[in-house]
């Protein structure tokens, strides 16, 4: 593709050099720079992008887009000056891959809790009802039957479009994707064109990024703000921030709710730890998905189906035969009558809403183990929170480590012991090693008792100063109820 092709509805302040050279690839970190490429000079959160101009030429960039020039420019190199480069590198490659994002359904899912729930569950319904479809998100990325491992929640824009592209090549109709709020900050939607956004919620997370609570629900909105009068933007109305996502979007507005009038509305008839019993829209049916959050997460799946035009009849049929998101409240019973609860709970709210669910269901009978973490070099304000939250809604909480990356273990757990009100002081213990906090909680339940082990869901691996060693919640479960049942 030429340069002027690419710069295709980009505001371009000046332009020196060919402006018919050919491009072959783009890149944004100059040691991925090769002939024929073009290099977008971003000023990132740790280092500038411009510092690499040069090197990115010397290793035979052809092309260069940054917000300032060079002194001196090489007359093979064709350089583009825009206001924004971060954001010129989203519709860049846009451009560079056909603009993939308008040929397909491209439907985004943004909040703090149920991101990847959502996301994950309508990619299996679209599969049910018989479409092939790609899946963005924290897990993995999927195209069709074709699994890649995920890095971040939102990828950067030149890997989004060149799987959105490659999806379409595969015959997909439609993509499903988690936009997360460093994604909507750092730029990585810029250029994509979304049939649909649906919001979840909004809690207490990333405050060690955003700073303030302001700050994270304006970035968040910014996803809404954006999208075109062609779109349709579909909302929590029982979640106070719900409305604030539509204040000053051009799309058509639609709501969710269990508590409030909405166009999509759903009830509770009946629940236990094998499923519930539904009602959405005065449709009554059965889905093996449990706890009230994952009504929200059905809500808004179905909310999401009929805005695409699907019958809410088969939507439902779709949605029943659903299975559990990995990592998201699966539950599995020992041959010794323990229950047992993974989640990737990390959050104040989540562990909450997890927690309320068990509350919910269990007839207080049982006791409820919790054993949970915080992750360190992240957001320290939540952690007295999540303290607080899991002793005073567990019979014993089991204060451990989740993923401590550079932190000390002992400090992240202080943080999290500070939140404990004194009534609760009895109800907890902190064990370091997750491993043995685990063990303890195994050899403390009896028969009937349930075992929530909270904070990693589906991730295998634990860091720790920067490594990642091997460690599953389910796989530890399992090798620790067989060694301590012998």
């Amino acid at each position: 593709m030429v340069v002027t092709e690419l710069l295709s509805r980009i505001p371009v302040l000046e332009i020196h050099g060919d402006e018919n050279r050919g491009i072959s690839g783009l890149v944004f970190d100059s040691r991925k720079a090769a002939a024929g490429t073009l290099y977008v000079a971003v000023r990132g959160t740790v280092a500038d992008g411009h510092a690499y101009i040069a090197s990115s030429v010397e290793k035979g960039a052809e092309a260069i887009v940054c917000e300032e020039l060079p002194e001196n420019l090489d007359k093979n190199v064709t350089y583009i000056k825009v206001k924004d480069s971060s954001k010129a590198l989203g519709q860049l490659a846009s451009n560079f891959y056909g603009n993939p994002s308008q040929k397909l359904k491209l439907i985004g899912v943004t909040g703090t809790n149920g991101k990847t729930s959502v996301s994950t569950l309508l990619f299996d319904v679209f599969r049910n009802l018989g479409y092939d479809a790609a899946l963005l998100s924290t897990v993995e990325i999927r195209i069709g039957e074709k699994v890649i491992p995920a890095t971040h929640t939102t990828p950067d824009i030149i890997t989004i479009n060149r799987i959105l592209a490659e999806a379409l090549e595969e015959g997909c109709e439609f993509a499903f994707m988690e936009v997360s709020s460093h994604g909507i900050a750092q730029n990585r939607i810029e250029g994509l064109h979304f049939t649909i956004a649906g919001f979840t919620n909004l809690t207490h997370d990333h405050l060690d990024y955003h700073k303030t609570f302001d700050e994270y629900l304006k970035t968040k909105k910014r996803f809404f703000d954006g999208l075109p009068d062609t779109a349709v933007a579909i909302t929590n109305a029982d979640d106070k921030n719900g409305s604030v996502m539509l204040q000053n979007t051009k799309a058509l507005k639609k709501t969710y709710a269990m508590k409030t009038m909405a166009d999509y509305h759903g009830r509770l008839l009946e629940v236990d730890f094998n499923g519930m019993l539904l009602n959405f829209n005065g449709k009554e049916f059965w889905t093996t998905l449990t706890g009230k959050f994952n009504i929200y997460n059905l809500l808004l799946v179905f909310g999401i189906a009929s805005e695409l035009g699907f019958g809410q009849d088969e939507i439902l049929q779709a949605i029943s035969v659903l299975k559990r998101v990995s990592g998201r409240f699966e539950t599995f019973k020992s041959d010794g009558g323990i229950f047992f609860v993974v989640d990737y709970a990390h959050t104040p709210d989540a562990l909450e809403n997890i927690l309320d669910s068990i509350n919910d269901i269990r007839t207080k009978n049982e006791r409820l183990i919790t054993v949970f973490g915080c992750g360190g070099d992240r957001d320290h304000s939540k952690r007295p929170e999540m303290g607080a939250i899991a002793t005073r809604k567990s019979t014993l909480a089991i204060i451990t480590s989740d993923n401590p990356r550079t932190e000390d273990p002992a400090r992240i757990i202080k943080d999290i012991e500070a939140g404990v009100e004194p009534q609760n002081f009895s109800k907890y213990t902190s064990i370091p090693d997750r491993k043995e906090a685990i063990k303890m909680a195994i050899k403390f339940a009896e028969p009937k008792d349930i075992v929530l082990v909270a904070g990693k869901g589906h991730e295998t691996y634990q860091e720790i100063n920067g490594v990642k060693h091997h460690f599953d919640d389910k796989e530890t479960i399992n090798e620790l109820w067989r060694l301590m049942s012998k």
